[in-house]
């Protein structure tokens, strides 16, 4: 029985603080996935192509650093958007909010019918939530919005680059610094370990099954780098 009331207990305690980490925990971990797989492709790739370290290596630094700073800039940029269209919506609602105060209350009144609350519970819950923070209440109800929460976009960039380069790493240092009889197939167990936990993680913060997760991280990631390395020694053997 203390098993069955765990995940409930769970689910009654997660606040937005608490929601807001776990996608940013999220947020990290598919980057971390996603800087694994690009640079494993691009070190394999040219690996295919030659066995000298000191290309490879340049190839993996130079797919590390675009990698981290597009994730980066990318992100920065995205967040600032999301941050810029919750900053208006928050603005047009405390217009709103002042200009016509009773109209924005029955508002939130027939937003709580729609969610199954009676019309009496809907029109005290409604006049409570206006008196404590009217803003919040509408911004929360209506558009999934916390005032006091908006995302940070250089939070968000470094984490991206953080997290980018930190799953870039371990292919990168890999088939670079493992003996060159060794290196291809240590590179490929490390990686389908390192996306396996990715998948794993992925998974356990979103509730979902971790096999499923796992397999579609791993033969994804697989066959994405594997590709890139017949494309590299194809490239060696007619171009070179």
């Amino acid at each position: 029985m203390g098993t069955d009331e765990e995940p409930q207990h769970w689910h009654e305690d997660v606040d937005d603080d608490v929601a807001g980490r776990l996608n940013w925990l999220r947020a990290g971990v598919l980057g971390a996935n996603d800087g694994i797989v690009s640079t494993a492709g691009v070190v394999m790739g040219v690996a295919g192509a030659t066995d000298d370290s000191s290309t490879i290596l340049i190839a993996g630094i130079a797919a590390l650093t675009a990698g981290a700073l597009s994730m980066g800039a990318g992100e920065y940029v995205s967040v600032s958007t999301q941050r810029d269209s919750e900053r208006s919506i928050l603005a047009m609602e405390r217009r709103e909010l002042e200009q016509m105060p009773r109209t924005e209350q029955e508002e939130l009144t027939r937003m709580y019918v729609d969610k199954g609350l009676s019309r009496e519970t809907a029109e005290k819950v409604a006049e409570e939530l206006t008196a404590h923070d009217a803003l919040q209440a509408h911004a929360h109800v209506e558009f999934g919005i916390d005032p006091d929460a908006l995302a940070n976009p250089w939070h968000a960039a470094l984490a991206s680059m953080v997290a980018f380069t930190l799953g870039a790493l371990i292919p990168l240092l890999l088939v670079v610094f493992v003996p060159e009889p060794a290196r291809i197939v240590t590179t490929v167990v490390t990686v389908a370990l390192a996306l396996a936990g990715a998948g794993a993680v992925s998974a356990r913060l979103g509730y979902s099954p971790r096999l499923p997760a796992v397999l579609r991280n791993v033969c994804g990631g697989l066959l994405a780098i594997g590709i890139t390395y017949l494309i590299g020694m194809f490239a060696g053997v007619h171009l070179g």
